[in-house]
């Protein structure tokens, strides 16, 4: 099974530390890809992968495309003593495809260098399919309890 759980990358952690993700509206630019079951993924993963990722799919404004989606994130804010972000919402539209968990990264870490750091991994706990229509991912609650990326 290629999922076992939602977790952040233990390089991710590393690279906050030396102030390498930059997730100001305007800042770096991070993107969602999404995987089949045979994909391999663990606390190690680095960076983005092509391997097991679901095919192309979809029409326009929005179709699911080799290395997925760019997310539109929501600047840092705090609560009492929990920072915390998050990102919209996004849907692709008109596609048929089947995923069980997705990638999150990062496409400009370290100034624009190009790079596809590894942000966290999502488990969907189980195939999530969608035919001929949308396939949405919807992120959590953006608070001190339940954003998709807190600091605790």
């Amino acid at each position: 099974m290629a999922f076992t759980g939602n977790f952040m990358c233990t390089s991710f952690k590393k690279e906050l530390l030396e102030g390498g993700h930059d997730f100001t509206n305007g800042g770096d630019v991070f993107k969602i890809a999404l995987y089949d079951n045979n994909a391999s993924f663990t606390a190690a993963t680095t960076d983005y992968t092509a391997s097991n990722e679901v095919a192309a799919t979809g029409s326009a404004p929005t179709p699911y495309v080799a290395g997925g989606g760019t997310l539109t994130n929501v600047s840092p804010t705090t609560s009492g003593t929990t920072a915390f972000l998050d990102f919209n919402d996004i849907t692709f539209t008109g596609v048929t495809l089947t995923a069980a968990g997705a990638l999150l990264y990062n496409t400009t870490e370290g100034a624009g260098t190009g790079t596809t750091n590894s942000v966290i991994i999502l488990d969907f706990s189980g195939n999530k399919t969608a035919t001929s229509g949308d396939f949405q991912i919807v992120f959590p609650t953006p608070d001190a309890s339940d954003a998709i990326i807190r600091i605790v």
